[in-house]
């Protein structure tokens, strides 16, 4: 594509191309049945101090967009010596990793026979008294150009399926889900064991769960916990742009610190298959492998162009935006615990009275966070004993790291269905998380 980028100007132009459907029934009344194809662009232009944007959905009037903009900025000589600027990307490179699979192609109707065989699995089971379906898909071509010389285009695909329900038996009541997902439609064909698996323990929790006694445990979280842990309580305090300005924040982070036991690493990176495959960002930066802790030890954050010049740091590949209607901003991609040295079996044996955080419900925080479980049990004297219902798990930040003292050995990278991750008004984003089974000490159990 070529556009006439003015002298003197930062400019840069990302097109996407976007494919979406989304389908939803609740007790089999069909909420929900819609397919979505848009093409639209986002126009950037830096004078060395300011941004201008500007959005479009008119393809044919980018040109127009590139010359406003240009007209508000201060023309610049001296723009290729600014940090930002020497930030910004010269790539040229096609990365089509979905083509062949992509779910624009599956028909509507396949879509929603799929969510039609989880209803009688879902009906069967005589404790549900609520529940719904839902599907979504996206399919995105990005095309990426500016005035450095960076020619980009590259895809990005996720689908999924998940199953919510209320289950009831007298006073006794719980909420579960079992989400499918996957990068393409084939992903999720075959569901129907694990869906009713997943009936089988949320039924046993609602008839045998008791609450849990108040206090601090060990607690040990399942890949999927350990994932959104990493992501709500660590990673938004990695994402860098919260320094900018703010001395005391840089100080309580500064790299090289020790913060956690040497078999604790922490690694953040767009290349991983998945909901946070960002092979470029949204300012054509390419993504790299930031280890944010690595053996224990501070390392590393995440970076946009702005942000990096503002610390003397390199980018990362994080400057991400939602949609083609938002500034790029710094943003996880996929963020996750690096394997240990322990087996599963050596953690749960090691474990004398402590609580296995299962499945999650959400999780949030900065310095202090709080990790609300769907499904949790106790461990006792070596073994997974009861169901155990946990109405939360809080703790500090800085402390819990400090406090890990078991990592197994194998990795499990995650994606949510639905939502994603939310920042700055720009929800939801899509993002990967993960990690092994971790052992934290001195939690405190509600």
């Amino acid at each position: 594509m070529k556009y006439n980028f003015a002298q003197g100007l930062y400019t840069d132009v990302r097109i996407e191309h976007v494919y979406s459907a989304e389908i939803a029934y609740t007790m089999r009344d069909l909420k929900e049945c819609k397919e979505k194809r848009y093409s639209a662009a986002f126009i950037r232009v830096y004078d060395g101090q300011m941004w201008y944007y500007a959005s479009t959905s008119d393809l044919n009037g980018i040109q127009d967009e590139i010359n406003a903009l240009a007209a508000l900025a201060q023309k610049n000589p001296h723009i290729a010596e600014t940090a930002v600027y020497k930030n910004l990307s010269t790539h040229k490179d096609e990365v089509m990793a979905f083509v062949g699979r992509e779910v624009s192609d599956v028909p509507l109707d396949t879509k929603i026979a799929l969510l039609q065989k989880a209803m009688p699995i879902i009906e069967k089971n005589k404790y549900v008294k609520l529940w719904r379906v839902w599907y979504e898909d996206n399919y995105t071509i990005k095309e990426f150009y500016n005035s450095k010389g960076a020619n980009l285009i590259f895809d990005w695909q996720q689908c999924g399926f998940s199953a919510r329900f209320a289950m009831m038996d007298g006073d006794k009541k719980t909420d579960g889900s079992s989400p499918h997902a996957g990068i393409a439609f084939t992903d999720l064909v075959g569901f129907e064991p694990l869906l009713e698996e997943s009936l089988a323990e949320h039924q046993d929790y609602l008839l045998n769960s008791e609450p849990v006694v108040p206090g601090k445990y060990p607690v040990i979280f399942a890949p999927i916990v350990t994932g959104v842990f990493v992501h709500e309580c660590f990673g938004h305090k990695s994402e860098s742009d919260f320094m900018i300005g703010d001395e005391a924040t840089r100080q309580e982070w500064k790299l090289g610190k020790k913060v956690a036991c040497e078999d604790l690493t922490i690694a953040e990176t767009g290349n991983i298959i998945g909901n946070g495959y960002t092979p470029y960002d949204d300012e054509g930066n390419k993504a790299t492998m930031t280890y944010l802790i690595k053996n224990g030890i501070l390392t590393g954050r995440l970076h946009n162009a702005e942000s990096a010049a503002d610390l003397g740091e390199s980018v990362t590949g994080n400057g991400r935006a939602v949609n083609f209607e938002y500034e790029p901003i710094v943003r996880m991609t996929t963020t996750y615990i690096d394997k240990g040295p322990k087996t599963y079996d050596e953690l749960i044996a090691e474990t004398e009275n402590g609580i296995l955080l299962k499945t999650v419900s959400h999780g949030s925080g900065m310095s202090t966070f709080t990790i609300a479980p769907i499904l949790a049990y106790t461990v006792k004297n070596g073994k997974i004993d009861k169901p155990v219902r946990v109405s939360v798990v809080t703790g500090n930040v800085f402390e819990a790291l400090g406090d890990i003292d078991g990592i197994t050995n194998k990795v499990e990278m995650k994606s949510f269905v639905g939502g994603g991750c939310g920042k700055m008004r720009q929800f939801p984003l899509p993002v990967g998380f993960g990690g092994p089974y971790i052992r934290v000490n001195n939690m405190t159990v509600h």
